[in-house]
């Protein structure tokens, strides 16, 4: 008992101690002990890799890019593409989820209507695909190659209930491998898209409480989670509830017949509710309704007025129609703009939503009209990415580990298999003999002479 009472106390001692010290920690209020947290965490200690590297890993990038653009992905294919590409970050988006990626099986509109294991399932497929390319690069010797675990920015809506739910999500998230969780201050049971109408906001406390449990579960898993507040104050014209101080200026006097209080949305709102946000948060973002520089710089200013040093987070979202506010010159230096502000993680939600599909209508309607004329297009186009850029999916069968397999295969028979898959296959023929596949049957029938 006393080694048990001397090992909880030596963690007690290190988590204030880090709490205290560490940089990373500065500007964060938590109104809990180390006790409780210690407490909290059981005898076993869970490492969870992806979710403690990424943390890490785009705390860094935050600190040293410029500003850190990511894209929604909603497969693990268009987050491998997308790290390929260049991009050190994704982000996985809830209305990407919501209209597709859903472990329902569903097509939602962005309401928290699919199930809450939705998000954390599809961070885990992502998390596979980018482990799978980096097993490839890896087996093929590339030691310098691409740099595969970029940290997952993931959605948590609205928490999908109270404060055990949000803690019970944002638990599994970090399980799933995220380095980072947004949450925003509406109404969960009523949630809608931040470019929806309807949207009903929490009160500043319920919202508080929300971040204070997505914060105590990762310090409970042990893990520098990147916790994101998101306010949805500047378009949102009703509110749960009339009684807390803050609000109070922006409402209305009217109510709803569904028993709602109408309040004033707009940026001076925004900004009083992100203020209360930002000591409980790593990021703070505004939700917007068009791409508007200057209200970008009223929000940050205020902002880091009174929290300098904290990180912005900008939506650049493909709900706005960027050609109809803004002229080629200006979109061309906007997120440049933004993160000189201070907003160093910008992203586009429903990137791999619109990519997927206009693809997919492109080539469908070319198909229907042209048969294999079409298709052929889209392969040229794939052949001239390959040679020029070094897109790899065009050799589709090594692309998702045929290779990886084969060299399993022949590892498991010491190199007797004949069965390996790229072997006389006609991605081995198009595109010329499988490296890894050569490599380990090289190896076998070495190993084999020397014992011979």
């Amino acid at each position: 008992m006393k080694d048990f009472e001397k090992k909880r106390q030596e963690e007690i001692v290190s988590l204030q101690k880090s709490w205290k010290e560490d940089p990373r920690w500065k500007d964060i209020v938590r109104p809990y002990r180390a006790e409780e947290v210690v407490r909290l965490r059981g005898s076993l200690r869970i490492r969870h890799t992806f979710a403690e590297m990424g943390a890490h890993r785009l705390w860094d990038l935050l600190h040293s890019e410029p500003y850190v653009p990511a894209l929604g992905a909603m497969t693990g294919n268009q987050a491998v593409q997308q790290v390929h590409a260049g991009l050190k970050a994704i982000y996985v988006s809830g209305w990407q989820v919501a209209g597709d990626a859903n472990s329902a099986g569903h097509m939602y509109p962005d309401q928290s209507l699919y199930p809450v294991d939705s998000v954390p399932k599809l961070i885990s497929r992502i998390n596979n695909a980018l482990t799978r390319a980096d097993q490839i690069q890896h087996m093929n010797g590339d030691g310098d190659g691409t740099y595969w675990f970029a940290p997952l920015v993931a959605d948590a809506e609205a928490g999908f209930g109270g404060p055990l739910n949000t803690y019970e999500l944002i638990k599994a998230m970090i399980e799933a491998g995220a380095a980072a969780a947004h949450l925003e201050d509406q109404l969960s049971s009523l949630k809608k898209c931040g470019h929806m109408g309807g949207k009903v906001l929490v009160p500043c406390g319920a919202f508080v409480e929300k971040l204070v449990a997505a914060r105590l579960a990762a310090d409970v898993l042990g893990v520098p989670t990147l916790i994101v507040a998101r306010t949805d104050a500047l378009g949102a014209q009703l509110i749960r509830s009339d009684y807390e101080d803050i609000d109070k200026p922006y409402l209305t006097g009217e109510r709803t017949v569904d028993g709602y209080f109408r309040v004033k949305g707009g940026l001076e709102f925004a900004i009083a509710r992100a203020l209360e946000y930002a000591p409980y948060a790593d990021i703070v973002w505004c939700e917007t309704s068009t791409p508007d520089i200057g209200e970008a710089e009223e929000f940050a200013r205020a902002i880091l007025g009174k929290h300098p040093g904290k990180i912005l987070a900008y939506n650049c979202s493909p709900s706005f129609n960027w050609k109809r506010h803004l002229d080629d010159a200006t979109i061309a230096d906007f997120q440049k703009r933004l993160g000189e502000m201070g907003y160093k993680f910008q992203f586009v939600t429903l990137a791999g939503f619109h990519s997927l599909n206009a693809g997919m209508f492109e080539l469908a309607k070319g198909y229907r009209e042209e048969g294999m004329t079409a298709y052929c297009r889209l392969q040229e186009r794939e052949f001239a990415l390959e040679k020029e850029q070094g897109y790899a999916a065009v050799k589709h069968q090594s692309f998702v580990g045929a290779g990886y397999f084969d060299a399993l295969q022949m590892t498991i028979s010491g190199g007797q298999a004949s069965t390996a898959a790229l072997k006389g296959s006609t991605e081995e023929e198009q595109f010329g003999k499988a490296g890894p596949v050569e490599l380990v049957r090289r190896r076998a029938a070495s190993g084999r002479r020397s014992h011979g």
